[in-house]
Order: structure tokens, then sequence, then C-alpha cells
């Protein structure tokens, strides 16, 4: 991203969960290296979220829309395009679960564990080697640690990330204790409209872009729009599909382009617009393994 000339080195962030949580952590990686300062504002839903940058447009927002785990997050890929924001960038963070608890606790003295269900069962093969530890389910991972911190819960111990260990204050017990080491989750950054194309990279810098659209219900419609993105050379690294609610057995096409040539992107949008009953850009931006 570039920082715009009128920037104070501040920007004002949501998130969905509270401090510590990923989304805070993956907003802090992605604007810190720009010479931001971060203020996070907290949700406790996407929808409000989306809500939040859709009617202040000073605001940004940071929204998890993939996992290599859980797969695509689709009630997202419906708030976004429904909200009408812009998608500014993007950052892959890798999930990695730490066990904490306060400070002069070690694991032997740990007789229970909190954290988000996902947590959890991403952790409990880990887990599983100390019987004496009872897992129990929490509303959030760093809702986890801040509530152990807050109460000071002698043999409570936190599964949650490395950054909300560290902002409560507690221990960390051991890193690293997910089963998968490869959970990768992907977040957007949205903004409002009017600062997109401020915030963003310049229009000839893009190399990604999220489209959506929806197609005749006819023989051959989905075939050709991807004859056609081939022909322009788009790699499509991603294509989800979602029911068109209301209208049965139509779906709504959300596809990711890479490309090389932003010139080519422009005619292959331009190439399959007719061919589509709606095509909608939700962003232009930088790929992140491309950088």
């Amino acid at each position: 991203m570039k920082e715009p000339e009128t920037s104070s080195g501040k920007v004002k962030v949501a998130i969905q969960g509270i401090a510590g949580c990923f989304h805070d952590a993956a907003a802090r990686e992605y604007f810190a290296p720009a010479g931001f300062e971060v203020e996070t504002v907290e949700h406790d839903t996407f929808a409000d979220l989306f809500e939040s940058v859709h009617f202040d447009a000073s605001m940004l927002g940071i929204v998890a829309i993939e996992n290599t785990i859980a797969g695509s997050i689709l009630p997202n890929h419906e708030l976004l395009r429904r909200s009408g924001v812009r998608i500014i960038g993007e950052h892959k963070k890798r999930i990695s679960h730490v066990l904490c608890a306060l400070p002069g606790e070690t694991i032997d003295s740990i007789r229970e564990v909190n954290s988000h269900p996902m947590a959890l069962m991403q952790c409990e093969t880990w887990l599983r080697q100390y019987p004496a530890m009872k897992m129990v389910e929490h509303f959030d991972t760093a809702g986890s640690a801040r509530d152990i911190a807050a109460a000071r819960l002698a043999g409570h111990a936190a599964v949650c990330g490395e950054y909300a260990a560290e902002l409560y204050g507690l221990d960390i017990l051991a890193r690293g204790i997910e089963t998968n080491k490869r959970n990768f989750t992907r977040f957007l950054i949205v903004a409002d409209p009017l600062i997109a194309a401020e915030l963003g990279p310049k229009a000839m810098d893009v190399d990604k872009a999220s489209v959506v659209f929806t197609l005749p219900h006819s023989k051959g419609a989905l075939s050709k729009v991807l004859t056609i993105l081939s022909f322009y050379d788009m790699n499509m690294s991603k294509i989800q599909s979602t029911p068109v609610i209301g209208r049965e057995w139509e779906y709504r096409f959300y596809v990711d382009l890479t490309f090389d040539d932003v010139v080519r992107y422009h005619q292959a949008i331009d190439a399959v617009r007719p061919l589509t009953n709606e095509l909608t850009i939700l962003g232009e931006y930088k790929d992140t393994l491309n950088p």
C-alpha cells in the first residue's frame, strides 16, 4: 500500500474480535511496515465491521476471507459484495497458537485450558499429551487470554496467538502447539470507495483483482467466460460459487485473477462483461505472493 499525502501516520482499522485477536495482529503486520500507527476498532460481527467501513470513510477494515484448512468464509463474500466497499490489499498470515498463563505458572500446574473451539481442535493432539488439562470452550482465543489475566485465574491457560499473550501480560508456556503447521488465513484490506484509490496501489501497479458476476442460465455460459479469461492470460487463483437467493439453480461466481499485464486485464474484463448478467469489480490490488 502507499501512504496518502495527507496522512497523519495513523490508520483506524475495523476488526472482528477483541484486542489481541488474529485480525488485530494481521492489521498491525500489514500497516506497520508502511509506517502507520494502528488504532483498531473492535466489532462483535463481520456485518458490524462492514457497516462501520461503509458509513465512516475514515475507517478501514480487515476481514478474513479464506483459510487453508477451513476453506472460504462464504458469508464474508456476500457481506463484501453487498457493502459496496473496495478491496485495496490482502495479507496472508500463518495461524500459530501458543499456550499461555499467568506468570509463574508451569505446564504441570495447568488444570484448565480455555480457547475458541476451533483453536482447541487445531491443538488437540498436543493438548492430549497432558490428561490433567481440561479443555473448556470460550468464545474467543484472545478473549481467553484477556479473561485469565483480568481475573488472575490460577491453574488456567489460554490457547491463542503470541500477540494476545504478550498484550495481556501472560507467560508463554509452549509455542507452535497446533497440529497442522500449514494453517494460513488470507485477510482482505477494505476501504470506502472514496479513499480506496488514495490508499491502494497505483492503477498500473495492480496485479490482482477480485470480481463477482452472475451468468445467463444457458449452456456453456461459464465455459465461455473462462475461455476468454484464459485467452487474455488471466490466472484464476480462486473461483467460488454461491447460490443466488430467490433464483433457484442460479449462482454467483467470485473470482480472483492474477496477471502480469494490467492492460490485458482491463481488456479481459471488457470482453467478458457482455457475457454476464452483472459483473462487479470488488477490488484491484497487489498480490502478496508477487510483491
